[in-house]
């Protein structure tokens, strides 16, 4: 993924989400940012998303029928789910990583750009 590449990160909690998008903007991404699925699935059809970092566990529309929406509409973007609860294995298959939540922003940063410097 290139390192000026757009990213959208979704998930109902609005701090991790604030945290994200600094830790991202500060390496050079451009994020849009959603609190839920539906104005997450928006963002992706109206801008030319390169990469999704997406939270399992929201009210309304859980991650897993969040990714599968996405990945109908663009297989190839990359998805990220974090995760602090058990993520069924239906999920593998519209998703490219999980990664704990609360976990190392490092590893996040990693899987997004796993050779920037």
């Amino acid at each position: 993924m290139p390192y000026n590449a757009t990213l959208l990160c979704i998930d109902d909690e609005e701090n991790g989400l604030k945290m994200r998008k600094w830790l991202f903007e500060t390496e050079g991404f451009q994020v849009f940012t959603a609190l839920d699925g539906q104005t997450g699935i928006g963002l992706f059809e109206t801008h030319p998303i390169d990469g999704v970092v997406l939270d399992y566990n929201m009210p309304g529309m859980n991650g897993i029928a969040v990714a599968e929406r996405l990945k109908k509409l663009r297989s190839t973007v990359p998805i990220i789910m974090l995760s602090g609860y058990p993520v069924p294995a239906e999920a593998n298959r519209y998703i490219d990583t999980i990664i704990t939540k609360g976990g190392s922003p490092a590893l996040l940063r990693y899987c997004i750009a796993p050779s920037h410097p």
